[in-house]
């Protein structure tokens, strides 16, 4: 496959949040797609935490001012944008004080801290990265997933924005990290909006339960590709994807060493 454009959407992104598997992966993971002169956009939600001075997130007023109804509420949508340096890499936040305004003092991020509407949360996030990505008028050939709170990007992608020309012709990737709180429990409800989104009783079959490690699978259902992006992941997962029967990258080791293997996973999409 042609690697021209990768669209990275991601739970955490170092420096913006602190250095994690997770997040130091989606900084230097995007930052090598850019030098090998693909065009990329990375998208994360904008934490209460992140500091926007210090970071100098600046409000797009162009992408800014959807609402985004979720469970017969309209949550307004926020963008805000970074350069992140020294690669010049462009960060979008998707923002909304609703979900990404609820931080400790200490920086403890709201997926934690207030953790009981994480299911409208990522919803909120998968929606705000899509909607956005049209205005934009961009078709990435890639959309690599990163993160429990992107873990609805592949099903959204490849059910609801199937038909969109922006999704066409993408291929989705999900990427398998660690996850501390896999046995982790979201609203029950969680279904009923996602159906409410236009999602079949079928299509949601593995969400049953609702845990993190439901929407991994899920994510795995939906995704063209799975990757495995962090030494520890959970091994039923692994296995999950390996039944699938799907393109897998076993972990090819840290990034940026592990650039080029990424890469030519992409093309051999």
């Amino acid at each position: 496959m042609d690697v021209k454009k990768v669209l990275y959407v991601s739970q955490e992104i170092e420096p913006y949040v602190e250095a994690n598997n997770l997040s130091t992966f989606s900084r230097t993971i995007a930052q090598g797609l850019q030098e090998k002169g693909a065009e990329v956009r990375t998208f994360m939600p904008r934490y209460g935490a992140i500091n926007e001075r210090r970071n100098q997130l600046h409000e797009v007023i162009r992408l800014s001012g959807l609402n985004i109804p979720i469970d017969d509420v309209d949550y307004p949508l926020i963008i805000k944008v970074a350069t992140l340096q020294p690669t010049r890499l462009q960060v979008y936040f998707i923002d909304n004080d609703e979900f990404f305004d609820r931080h400790t003092i200490d920086g403890v991020l709201e997926t934690v801290n207030d953790a009981d509407c994480n299911d409208e949360r990522a919803i909120f996030f998968v929606r705000g990265v899509a909607e956005t990505v049209r205005k934009l008028r961009w078709e990435p050939s890639i959309v690599h997933a990163i993160g429990w709170l992107a873990g609805l990007v592949p099903a959204y992608i490849k059910a609801i924005y199937n038909d969109d020309p922006s999704f066409r012709t993408s291929k989705v990737i999900y990427s398998l990290v660690a996850d501390p709180d896999i046995d982790a429990t979201f609203d029950p409800s969680m279904i009923k909006k996602l159906k409410d989104e236009g999602f079949s009783d079928d299509q949601l079959k593995t969400l049953e339960g609702v845990t993190h490690r439901s929407l991994h699978k899920l994510a795995i259902d939906f995704a063209d590709a799975v990757a495995v992006s962090s030494p520890d992941v959970d091994p039923e997962l692994i296995e999950y994807a390996k039944a699938s029967g799907k393109p897998l990258l076993q972990y090819p080791g840290e990034c940026p060493e592990a650039t080029g293997a990424y890469f030519d996973f992409y093309k051999s999409l």
